[in-house]
């Protein structure tokens, strides 16, 4: 039976999530989806991946209580709702209507919630969320083209999506450690709080804290909090824990998402001289075949080394986009066209994909039809190389979920040089 049962609301926060809880020494499972039978490994933590970021609160709401039905059903103690570390969401959802209902389920009146991951530069100050050096509604999430974050202070967005009221642990609470932490919730109990934002600004912050929430029914949490949780289990990190079969076929890279470190990272593989070609929304939108072309390119490239297909762009041409072709009319046509092309290249050999974009990634993995994944070595804070099975590759393959925001500029090439190592 699982210690810990997790459900992520997409694909490349699922994979985030159970690195982190490998590198703490948790052996994982990662599903996508709830799983249509029990469990028959014996495993540390499961995490449940959803797609469910985006869309709307009942069916979000719907799919996480599933999938809390399915976690307990095999014994989890503990409930772990992970969300981006960037908070994603707008005042309609779902982070706040998902919590309130796992409350509801598992029967508890208080949970916390913290994005931080400072590994990542993800950091809570006073309640207000830093992207590196600067605030929230300052990065490039202010862009963002499902969920544009435009205010920073993390108890006013939460109490936006809420019924319940909202509260704040301070930072210097959390400095004084398990004792104060335990003290402060008591608190904001007895004053009716049911949510609490947790401020973080160091590793050594998620670690104090993590103690004081062993015994809450539901966590909520970026992955940052995940390393420090594993210690209430008794456990310690160990190398074993991702370990993964030997890489082998082709590589490729395929690139859904606009933010501003994709955008570089693409550039930054660009100008190393590999193929890398463009997938143009307003060609797809007037029913070109822009999936076979791009796959004739990429053929009889892939045993020279790494193709990068990319819809990346710029914020502007974002919006130019979006304006023709409506935002989700535009992002679906990109997500299926990206999905279909990530199974053409696996069709074609590739054994070594890297995808890039939370939405990108949910639609990659289910269009390949993965249904679990193995959790290896950490390519960068936050993206594990994976290991899974699916019809296109049924002796396996390897497959990095990268959320649009993590990884530095060399990321792309960087990934392909530690599967190989």
């Amino acid at each position: 039976m699982p210690l810990l049962g997790c459900i992520a609301d997409d694909f490349t926060g699922a994979t985030d999530l159970a690195n982190n809880l490998v590198r703490g020494g948790m052996r994982v499972m990662l599903t996508m989806g709830v799983p249509p039978m029990r469990l028959t490994v014996d495993v540390d933590a499961v995490v449940v991946s959803l797609k469910s970021r985006t869309v709307p609160v009942t069916d979000a709401v719907r799919d996480t209580l599933n999938a809390a039905d399915w976690l307990r059903s095999q014994g989890a103690r503990q409930v772990y709702f992970k969300y981006c570390s960037t908070f994603d969401s707008t005042p309609d959802g779902n982070i706040g209507q998902v919590t309130e209902a796992l409350m509801d389920a598992l029967g508890t009146d208080f949970t916390i919630a913290t994005p931080a991951f400072p590994d990542n530069q993800r950091t809570v100050f006073k309640g207000h969320l830093f992207v590196g050096d600067v605030l929230l509604h300052e990065s490039s999430m202010r862009d963002h083209p499902l969920t544009p974050m435009t205010d920073p202070n993390l108890v006013r967005v939460l109490q936006a999506q809420c019924s319940r009221k909202v509260g704040l642990i301070d930072y210097r609470v959390v400095a004084e450690g398990e004792g104060a932490i335990r003290a402060r919730i008591a608190q904001l109990r007895a004053e009716g709080v049911g949510i609490a934002i947790v401020d973080a600004i160091s590793n050594a912050d998620l670690a104090r804290m993590a103690p004081a929430f062993h015994d809450i029914p539901l966590v909520t949490a970026g992955s940052g909090l995940a390393s420090g949780l594993t210690a209430n289990f008794g456990i310690s990190p160990s190398e074993k824990a991702s370990s993964l079969p030997a890489a082998g076929g082709f590589q490729a890279v395929v690139s859904g998402s606009c933010s501003l470190a994709t955008q570089r990272q693409t550039l930054a593989f660009a100008k190393t001289g590999r193929p890398a070609v463009g997938v143009d929304p307003l060609r797809l939108a007037a029913g070109e075949d822009v999936v076979g072309d791009v796959l004739a390119w990429a053929e009889p490239l892939l045993k020279d080394g790494p193709v990068l297909v990319y819809s990346t762009a710029e914020a502007g041409a974002v919006k130019a986009v979006q304006a023709k072709l409506g935002v989700e009319q535009g992002g679906a046509l990109i997500e299926h066209a990206m999905a279909a092309i990530a199974r053409g290249l696996v069709e074609r050999g590739v054994r070594q994909l890297v995808v890039a974009g939370g939405e990108t990634s949910g639609a990659c993995v289910q269009e390949l039809g993965v249904m679990q994944m193995q959790i290896g070595t950490q390519i960068d804070p936050g993206v594990p190389w994976c290991h899974a099975y699916c019809d296109g590759a049924p002796d396996g393959m390897h497959i990095a979920l990268k959320s649009g925001n993590f990884g530095g500029e060399e990321f792309f090439t960087k990934a392909f040089a530690l599967v190989d190592a």
